[in-house]
Formats: C-alpha cells, structure tokens, sequence
C-alpha cells in the first residue's frame, strides 16, 4: 500500500483525504452543479461523509490513494482526485534504459488518475493542470509505473477535453462499461500516458503552467 503524501505546487496542494474534509468540500461542490452530470460529486452532508468513508475504505486496501484539492492562494478546498485502480506486478518486466526505480509491495506498477471534481470558480484555471501535473510527477518519477489510465463517460466532452489538453492519448471507447452517474449504462472513453511519453507530457504541462 503506498503512503499517504501531500504534493504541493503555487497554485494548489493536494492533502490526503480524511473526514476533516467534510465540510470544506461540501461547500465547494455547492458552489454550482452545473457541470456535475456526469461525475460523482455528493450533494449533502451525509453523502459527502460515505464518499470519503468509501475513498478511504479503498486506501487501505492499497486499491486507491485519494486527496483533498486545496487552493493555496486562497487557502480553501475547491474539490478532490485520487490515485486508483493501483495494481502491483509482482514480477515485473526488465525496465527501459535509464529507468531502475525498484518494486516492492508498497508501489504500484501501473495506476489511473480520476474521481476528480473541481468547484465551479476552480474550474478554467490553472488548478487542474497543476493537479495533474503533481499526479504524474509522483507517479512516474516516485513510483516509476509503467502507466498511467485517465477515463471519463464517453460524453463527457468538456471531460475528454481536458484529458487530452493535459496529453492523454485516446485508447478507445470500452462499450457497456459500468453504470452511470444518471443511472443509465455508461460507454468509458479511456485515455493514458506512458512512461516513454512522459518527459513529453511534463514539458508541455510545465509549459501551459509557466
């Protein structure tokens, strides 16, 4: 199970998740809903507690890593994302040229990147880039994986955007894949960055931040 760290850039800081949490977050996603229909942000106090209940039940299985999204300038919450679907290769194949970071139980191989919601005056900014870019930063460089799996509702396209902004390449639809947020079944548009593409990926991130 990887450890609990806070990442810090000049626009936000990620802190690991836990019910202190509860209320600063319920008041970010109250801000406005308007662009909530396809994600899972809960809507009242009781909702928002099982959220992190169930984020940090996932933590310690070693299944997931989730944060709390604070704006360091204005020092509030504006909303959270986590690591999950964290998978350990136990025998893991030789690594490319230049990369030796060694495996060991406590660091995923591969990881994915999402449950991720912003309020509604943190969206547009540089927040979820920066967010993003921390992410990545820790999981190729930290724990070395060889992947890294961002996936949205195929219809998300302000989602879909926003993931290839940051540069995450287009797998594929998977069809039927889980049930949706509105209660219909959801088609997953799946998107990823590779470890040979992310000296790539950081430049153009740093670049769009700078």
């Amino acid at each position: 199970m990887p450890e609990s760290v806070i990442l810090e850039g000049r626009h936000v800081r990620l802190e690991p998740l836990s019910a202190a949490h509860t209320d600063g977050l319920l008041r970010a996603a109250g801000e406005s809903r308007d662009t909530y229909a396809y994600t899972k942000v809960p809507e009242d106090r009781e909702a928002m507690a099982r959220y992190i209940e169930e984020a940090l039940q996932d933590q310690a299985s070693g299944a997931a890593l989730p944060f709390a999204v604070r704006d360091v300038r204005r020092e509030v919450l504006i909303g959270s994302t986590r690591f999950l679907d964290l998978d350990y290769w136990t025998a893991a194949p030789a690594w490319p040229a230049g990369r030796s970071v060694p495996r060991s139980g406590a660091v995923p191989t591969v990881a994915e990147i999402g449950s991720t919601w912003l309020a509604a005056s943190a969206q547009r900014t540089p927040c979820n880039t920066e967010a993003k870019l921390l992410l990545l930063t820790h999981a190729f460089d930290v724990w070395g994986v060889f992947r890294v799996t961002l996936k949205t509702d195929a219809r998300n396209a302000r989602s879909r955007s926003a993931i290839e902004r940051i540069g995450g390449r287009f797998e594929g639809i998977r069809r039927a894949h889980t049930l949706a947020v509105d209660g219909t079944v959801r088609d997953s548009a799946y998107y990823s960055v590779v470890a040979e593409e992310w000296p790539g990926v950081r430049a153009a991130l740093e670049a769009r931040l700078a």
